[in-house]
């Protein structure tokens, strides 16, 4: 990053979402709460899914892999933003800033095509029950998993690298709780739009082309599921669908409500919400909807917990 005209100290400086008031008080302890219960929920299906042999299957291993995810973006804006707001100190370095940066761009890209590759996992198990473990063997799921990481890592990496090429001069005042690139647009005093025009492509391939996946995937998967002459067999699918749907829904909504707006049509006011849903509610929300009430996963917990007390 390029600064003019300053020789001081170029620390960001990063306004947050809570003021010192009652309300914001209460606020700002129920999102450390939701934090809380994010890491520990995550974690949890992280642990149970690496210990018990039963849940050691494809959609599981996705499953986990969503929750490191989850568990990764949750820690790279919430302990900065709580430390600025208990100890008043609002600015981050710019390497704090471009780390924050690089890992919050790099899990939100990572995350939308693994939520297209759960989506093919739970096509193939529907439609093609007979033949899933040939279709989604081992090694397929595995470099799936690994492609996701890869190209949310490479979006990261172009958007950083962009953003560094940028110029900033006058206020730092960053109108986020973290380092967000569309933020950063209005604190340069260069040129942004060729970059608009770059997060532009790289949301279309990043969001659009995953969900446009998603959609295929699941349409299959419903026209199946109303053919089943099973009752139970409907249901549970419908279930299972539905669950993954919801969880597509709140992701790539707020995603594209952030990334593919125009910079003039931007409100701080707007953005700040639609990220705190997101990058917190969210995390805490996916392993409840996709795995904690999974009865699996319950027998699981069951298991690990009565090993533990049979020790004690």
């Amino acid at each position: 990053m390029e600064w003019e005209n300053q020789t001081f100290n170029p620390d960001f400086i990063l306004m947050g979402i809570f003021r010192y008031t009652p309300t914001h008080i209460f606020l700002f302890s129920l999102v450390l709460g939701i934090f809380t219960m994010a890491l520990l929920a995550n974690t949890l299906m992280v642990l149970l899914i690496y210990l018990d042999t039963r849940l050691h299957t494809p959609m599981y291993f996705l499953l986990s892999q969503l929750s490191l995810m989850d568990l990764m973006l949750i820690c790279t804006t919430v302990p900065k933003m709580a430390h600025s707001y208990l100890s008043g100190r609002k600015s981050i370095s710019v390497a704090g800033c471009e780390a924050q940066i690089f890992f919050y761009v790099s899990l939100l890209g990572a995350e939308c095509f693994l939520l297209a590759v759960m989506a093919y996992d739970r096509y193939v198990a529907i439609c093609y029950p007979l033949q899933y473990f040939n279709l989604m063997n081992w090694k397929l799921c595995g470099l799936m998993a690994a492609s996701s990481w890869f190209l949310g890592a490479f979006d990261g990496i172009v958007e950083l690298a962009a953003t560094l090429s940028f110029s900033y001069c006058g206020s730092r005042e960053i109108a986020q709780f973290f380092c967000d690139v569309p933020a950063l647009l209005h604190l340069s005093c260069t040129d942004t739009s060729t970059f608009e025009t770059l997060i532009f492509i790289c949301c279309v391939v990043m969001l659009l082309l995953p969900l446009s996946l998603i959609i295929i995937s699941y349409t299959r998967v419903i026209i199946t599921v109303i053919r089943m002459s099973s009752g139970e067999g409907r249901h549970k699918a419908f279930t299972t669908c539905t669950s993954h749907l919801i969880v597509v829904g709140m992701y790539y909504g707020a995603a594209m409500f952030i990334y593919m707006r125009p910079n003039s049509n931007r409100s701080p006011t707007q953005d700040k919400m639609v990220s705190t849903f997101y990058t917190i509610f969210t995390p805490m929300l996916n392993p409840l909807i996709y795995s904690l009430r999974n009865k699996d996963v319950a027998k699981a917990f069951s298991k690990v917990l009565g090993k533990r007390k049979s020790r004690e």
